[in-house]
């Protein structure tokens, strides 16, 4: 009762009896879903062996600068969505692991393929993509989106992390 009084002698008894006026706040949103049609190129078959995803994306190669996608599979690993994570330079391009992930859960993924591009034609991997692939795989399990592969792709040839059990 002492809070109600001393209010009262801030203020005085004008305010007793007036009506309090109060905006009320409500949410407003709306939910979309934005589906486009598969490029008729992307292949909505299950994804089977490293070589598959090969022959899909084996035009990479002709790009100058490097390129990081990152696949989205459904439970029978065919591609549910198809994320351009980055553009890079020459010789690199960064990737930031919450971003891929971010996606790949907004998406609804089961599983998650890594595809880049070398544009020297050299398929072999650096440091910073054994790295990369080292801390996206600890991510992803961690919110059960494991990686199945990632994929390097260079002049007419491929490596895949899996088939160098290097994942």
């Amino acid at each position: 009762m002492g809070k109600l009084k001393a209010f009262l002698k801030e203020y005085g008894q004008d305010c007793i009896g007036k009506p309090l006026r109060m905006k009320v706040m409500r949410p407003v949103y709306s939910r979309e879903v934005i589906r486009e049609d598969m490029p008729l190129y992307i292949n909505t078959e299950r994804f089977t062996s490293p070589q598959q995803v090969f022959e899909m994306f084996r035009d990479l190669v002709l790009e100058t600068k490097e390129h990081f996608l990152c696949l989205h599979l459904d439970g029978k690993n065919r591609i549910i969505c198809m994320d351009r994570v980055a553009i890079g330079s020459l010789n690199q391009c960064v990737v930031n692991v919450r971003e891929v992930l971010k996606s790949a859960l907004l998406s609804s993924a089961a599983a998650i393929l890594l595809i880049h591009n070398h544009p020297s034609g050299d398929p072999s991997p650096s440091g910073e993509d054994i790295s990369i692939t080292k801390r996206l795989k600890e991510a992803g399990n961690l919110i059960c989106i494991p990686v199945l592969d990632h994929i390097i792709i260079g002049d007419g040839q491929y490596m895949s992390f899996v088939e160098r059990s290097l994942l």
